[in-house]
C-alpha cells in the first residue's frame, strides 16, 4: 500500500522531575535529507538516533528534534551560599580598613559576584533515562508512520480516480478512430480528383493508402496504455516500501504512449480528448513525488 513521504510525529515522556519532548515531520525528497536538534546531554547518542530514523523512514525530508523541559523550582539556579558569606565578609573588611563607603545595596552587589549563580553539576545521562528516551522516539516516529499511511491512503484513492479517469478517456478515442481512417482516405481522394491532369495508378494508391494508415493506427499504444494504467493499479497495492519511484516511472510510460496517441490522431476530437489525458497524468505525476 502506497505511504505518503508528508508525516508528522510528536510524543512525551516523563522521567524523573523533567520531560522529555520528541518531535519529528517529513515531507518528500528523493533521499533521507536528516537534520537534528537534540539538547547536550543526548547528543553522544546521535549516531543511534540518526540510524533508527534511516531504518524506519526511509527517505524524505525530515526534521527531528529533542528537548527537556523541567519544573520551575528543580531547574532554579543555586546560589552558592557559602561564596557569599566570603565575598561578604571580604566587603566588610574593605569597607573597615579602607573607609569606602559600603554599597547600598549590598545583596545585589553580591549577586553579581562571579560563581555565586552558576550551575556546577554536571548531568550524565543514564542508560535508565536512554531508554526512556529511546521510548520516546519511538513513539514519536510511530507516530508519523501513522500519519504516513493515512496520507497515503488519500493518494491511492486520488491516483485510483485518474487512472479510471485516463481509462474512460481511452474508450472515448474509439469511435473517432474508426471514421478517422474512412475520413483521410476520402480526403486524399478528394485531392487528387481535384486535379483532373494527374494521372495514378489507382493500385499504388491504394497500397499507399494502407501504409500511410498503418503509421497512424494507434493500436498498439492503446494496448500498451491500458497494461501500463492496469500496471499502475497492481503496483499501488503491492505490500512493499518504495513504490513511489516505481509508479513514477510507470507514469512516465503512461506519458509516452499519450504522447505518441496524440501526435498520430490527425483528428481534432481525438487530440481534445488526448489533451483531457494529459491533464489527468500530470496531476498524478505532481502527487506521485510524495510517495514513498
Amino acid at each position: 500500500m502506497i505511504q505518503s513521504m508528508t508525516g508528522y510525529g510528536k510524543a512525551v515522556v516523563a522521567f524523573g522531575d523533567k520531560k522529555i519532548n520528541v518531535e519529528v515531520k517529513s515531507l518528500n525528497s528523493k533521499t533521507l535529507d536528516l537534520s537534528t536538534r537534540i539538547c547536550p546531554l543526548y547528543r553522544e547518542k546521535e549516531i543511534e538516533i540518526r540510524q533508527a530514523i534511516a531504518k524506519t523512514l526511509e527517505r524524505g525530508k525530515v526534521d527531528f528534534a529533542i528537548w527537556t523541559e523541567k519544573n520551575a523550582a528543580s531547574d532554579a539556579t543555586p546560589i552558592n551560599k557559602e561564596l557569599m558569606k566570603a565575598y561578604y565578609k571580604q566587603i566588610c573588611d574593605i569597607v573597615a580598613t579602607t573607609g569606602i563607603p559600603q554599597p547600598q545595596d549590598i545583596f545585589a552587589t553580591i549577586l553579581r559576584m562571579p560563581d555565586v549563580m552558576t550551575r556546577t553539576e554536571i548531568e550524565e545521562l543514564t542508560d535508565e533515562e536512554w531508554a526512556r528516551v529511546r521510548q520516546c522516539i519511538d513513539n514519536a516516529l510511530e507516530q508519523l508512520l501513522a500519519f504516513r499511511r493515512q496520507e497515503g491512503a488519500a493518494l491511492q484513492r486520488k491516483f485510483e480516480e485518474k487512472i479510471d479517469n485516463i481509462e474512460k478517456l481511452l474508450a472515448e478515442i474509439e469511435p473517432y478512430e474508426k471514421s478517422r481512417v474512412e475520413k483521410i482516405r476520402q480526403r486524399i481522394i478528394d485531392g487528387l480528383a481535384s486535379i483532373p491532369e494527374v494521372e495514378y495508378d489507382k493500385n499504388r494508391l491504394e497500397q499507399e493508402l494502407i501504409y500511410y494508415i498503418e503509421k497512424l493506427d494507434i493500436s498498439e499504444e492503446k494496448q500498451r496504455l491500458t497494461n501500463h494504467l492496469n500496471y499502475f493499479r497492481e503496483t499501488m497495492n503491492e505490500d512493499e516500501h518504495g513504490i513511489g519511484k516505481k509508479l513514477g516511472f510507470i507514469a512516465q510510460e503512461m506519458g509516452r504512449e499519450i504522447n505518441t496517441t496524440g501526435s498520430k490522431s490527425n483528428n481534432a476530437e481525438m487530440q481534445n480528448i488526448v489533451v483531457k489525458m494529459k491533464d489527468e497524468l500530470e496531476q498524478i505525476k505532481e502527487q506521485v513525488l510524495n510517495a514513498l
